[in-house]
């Protein structure tokens, strides 16, 4: 929906006015339709606007309520916002605009720290309050919107995009040993609080963050995902016609609510995957006759399909929407390249990545908001390493997951890392500190939580946002509406995991989409160039990492630099990623966004 920033000034310092402003023009692309700033001593805000809901100027931002003391810069979207309206014109308050943006700070003003569980939507905020002089930050439970900050020189930023921040200034180029480590075992997650940067970090998702005026921060959680079963004797147990209905009830409510929530027309971004079609059908069923669907393809290897369209045409055949198709040729993928890196706040190894760039570029020519299927597979079980982290009964929780997901062991990174970024393994002490948390009944109950809470914030999540928002398009993710996800981290894991995964969503789609679309084998977003690296993205890779830039970082070993060029198509990861790709890529989003860009 937006772009936000802003500076606090400790103790009293003036915010650095030029400062917001630089942020501001770097997040123009996240909201095309307005920008404003607001500044009071030692605090400024910067905002662009993405005009979704209250199209009007009421609603632009930052939003001011003197009259209450409170200031306001908002990116994303409150699905509740009219219950809570109306709950808060019971309470006394009055309303001068129509939209979400409003009901959050009438909303923080009645119920303070705890209005942000109130909240149902995607959301990162920052409320000033003007009479206790105090900044308060906060993002939603699945970190669906970003909000990254930093601290320096007596002054805490804090902006949508790592971009906004580098471009403020006062940002070193050092590197976290603990995010490389990472980087390199989690498919490119760093989670919360850490990014590549040592000096950028971000709000973990179902956080808030107050800053008090001498600097002080308080950090609290508001929201913790429970994956148990109802315990035995309170109840009669949901049957497996239960439960499938019951998530068919709440996914329904979701995909209605992600809709009708907005002042402009909703399309639906169409892989030919289950998910997304289910989302179509939806939506046809609540009586959308004139649904925009949009599908992307590329080019074949000998290896791979370049495209789903065998699967979307048939949806778009079954429903009649009106369908944008678009199939981007090899040539065009390397030429664009660059901008869908500069387009990543943090290192993204997916190689759908550029493909959601292209994709976002053509659809934002169309319309300004889209609903996607991204979370379904995490929430219920749609990737084939879940079936084998469960049946996997050797080791600890860890060591499961280690041998089905990690990209790396420790010691491939020792062999791929130089020196000076060698160390002990960072990855394995916070995975097993995650996995161990209360509220799981199974191991395989804990995986999937930390794939929904950690792992897809920054990986799928993050990545949809950022290419989706580089084009001024906002994505909409149904099946990551928390009531929807808490009901389904209840279902158990065998349910979830039946027939290959994804057991519920098939049920509910059968009858509902061609069998053909829910019977096939499961899909991803195919960009083949970049999984089976050859001629021209070869030879791309390999000047990246033989530049004197990449050589003079000393971030790899060159002997397995080496070893990856010789055979790029022999090293791919236990989730089918590229090596040579994560390593390229890294190297070259580091000579696009930070050399010369930091101090």
């Amino acid at each position: 929906m937006c772009g936000i920033c802003g500076e606090l000034g400790i103790n009293g310092a003036a915010a650095d006015l030029g400062a917001v402003a630089r942020m501001m023009e770097r997040l123009q692309p996240r909201g095309p339709d307005h920008g404003g700033s607001y500044s009071d001593g030692a605090l400024a805000f910067g905002h662009r606007r993405l005009s979704i809901i209250d199209l009007s100027a009421r609603s632009n931002q930052p939003m001011v309520d003197q009259g209450l003391g409170l200031a306001l810069v908002f990116n994303g979207t409150i699905y509740n916002h009219p219950e809570l309206r109306r709950e808060l014109r019971d309470l006394g308050y009055s309303f001068f605009s129509d939209g979400d943006t409003e009901v959050i700070l009438k909303a923080w003003h009645a119920w303070g720290e705890d209005c942000v569980a109130r909240l149902h939507g995607m959301f990162a905020f920052a409320v000033w309050d003007t009479n206790k002089r105090q900044l308060f930050l906060a993002r939603d439970r699945f970190g669906i919107k970003p909000l990254y900050w930093s601290e320096s020189g007596g002054r805490i930023r804090f902006a949508s995009t790592t971009q906004a921040l580098i471009a403020a200034g006062g940002i070193s180029s050092e590197i976290d040993p603990v995010a490389l480590h990472n980087l390199f075992t989690l498919h490119a997650v760093v989670p919360a609080p850490r990014t590549i940067l040592s000096a950028i970090r971000k709000l973990p998702p179902a956080h808030w963050l107050r800053i008090d005026a001498d600097g002080t921060k308080t950090e609290g959680r508001y929201w913790q995902l429970d994956a148990t079963r109802e315990p035995i004797g309170s109840g009669e147990p949901r049957s497996e016609a239960d439960w499938v209905a019951a998530i068919h009830d709440a996914l329904e409510t979701a995909v209605r609510k992600r809709r009708e929530i907005a002042d402009v027309p909703v399309g639906v971004l169409l892989s030919g995957g289950l998910d997304s079609s289910l989302l179509v059908a939806l939506l046809a069923e609540h009586g959308v006759s004139d649904l925009h669907t949009f599908s992307v393809g590329f080019e074949d290897t000998p290896e791979e399909a370049g495209s789903e369209f065998e699967y979307s045409d048939q949806v778009v055949a079954h429903f009649g929407t009106h369908h944008h198709r678009f199939r981007v040729p090899n040539e065009e993928v390397l030429r664009r390249l660059p901008e869908a890196v500069d387009a990543m706040t943090e290192p993204m190894f997916g190689q759908d990545a550029v493909a959601f760039y292209l994709l976002a570029e053509q659809v934002s020519r169309e319309i300004k908001v889209v609903q996607s299927g991204q979370g379904a597979d995490e929430v219920f079980g749609g990737y084939f390493w879940y079936p084998r982290i469960a049946a996997d009964q050797e080791g600890g929780p860890v060591d499961r997951l280690r041998r089905h997901y990690f990209d790396r062991d420790h010691d491939e990174y020792l062999r791929m890392v130089s020196g000076p970024f060698a160390g002990p393994d960072h990855t394995e002490a916070l995975i097993a500190e995650r996995l161990a948390e209360p509220g799981a009944d199974e191991v395989i109950d804990a995986v999937l939580r930390l794939d929904v809470t950690t792992l897809i914030v920054d990986d799928p999540v993050k990545r949809v946002d950022n290419m989706t928002m580089a084009w001024g398009l906002e994505a909409r993710v149904p099946f990551l509406d928390h009531q929807l996800v808490e009901l389904a981290a209840k279902c158990p894991p065998a349910l979830r995991l039946r027939d290959g995964g994804k057991y519920p969503l098939k049920a509910i789609a059968r009858g509902r989409l061609p069998d053909a679309v829910i019977d096939r084998p499961k899909g991803y977003f195919p960009m083949p160039a970049l999984k089976y690296v050859r001629g021209p993205f070869l030879e791309l890779m390999r000047d990246i990492l033989s530049s004197q830039a990449c050589r003079e970082r000393g971030l790899y070993r060159r002997d397995y630099i080496d070893t990856l060029l010789a055979a790029p198509d022999q090293h791919h990861t236990r989730i089918q990623g590229s090596k040579l790709w994560h390593v390229a890529l890294l190297e070259y989003w580091l000579q696009r966004q930070v050399d010369g860009a930091l101090i």
